[in-house]
């Protein structure tokens, strides 16, 4: 089987063992994760690449502790490949949240810095990554745009986290592009907004 990568044509497979796996066939969970592994895993890397370079986290680890997360998730009624890269996003972000949060737990002290949208969204390389307080005024951010615009956040959390293209982030919000274009350029700018005050 090839990779499934958002663009790729793995869709209907993908799909099809999502449907098998809500209709109660525990095989087919086992095949869609051998399925979708490789791309948890680019997303998790991608994850990984905004945190700081001392992270105690590996992309593996997060993977592993997200599938343990997904199987685990009985409310929601799998409907196709961009709705489950979606949900694999939500859930990585929030196992990055809860690490940052144990690791700052066992820190206490110091202040909360203010973070540029810069470091936020495109940290790595130079400026070392996004440290455990980023991470965390950075969830809070987003937590703070979906009380009063759920899609943005959503659309945020698609594209940051999952790297979701446009056209993957329009399927899984059932939605145009053009429109996902529009509400990702608001999203920013209310994001850049926040997060250099």
């Amino acid at each position: 089987m090839s990779d499934p990568s958002p663009g790729d044509s793995a869709p209907r497979d993908i799909t099809g063992l999502l449907l098998a796996w809500r209709a109660g066939d525990q095989g087919a969970k086992d095949q869609l994760m051998r399925l979708v592994y490789d791309e948890l895993k680019r997303q998790a890397a991608r994850a990984m690449r905004h945190e700081d370079v001392a992270h105690t986290l590996q992309p593996t680890a997060l993977v592993n502790e997200a599938y343990l997360r997904l199987v685990d998730q009985t409310r929601i009624e799998w409907r196709n490949r961009a709705q489950f890269f979606g949900v694999a996003a939500e859930v990585m972000r929030r196992v990055l949240v809860d690490h940052a949060r144990n690791r700052l737990a066992e820190k206490r002290g110091g202040g909360v810095a203010p973070v540029s949208l810069n470091d936020a969204l495109h940290a790595g390389g130079q400026s070392g990554g996004v440290d455990g307080m980023e991470v965390l005024l950075l969830h809070e951010a987003i937590e703070r745009l979906s009380v009063f615009d759920p899609v943005q956040a959503r659309i945020i959390e698609l594209r940051y986290f999952a790297g979701l293209t446009i056209e993957d982030t329009a399927e899984a919000l059932h939605t145009s592009s053009s429109t996902i274009k529009r509400e990702w350029k608001i999203a920013l700018a209310w994001l850049r907004l926040e997060l250099e005050r």
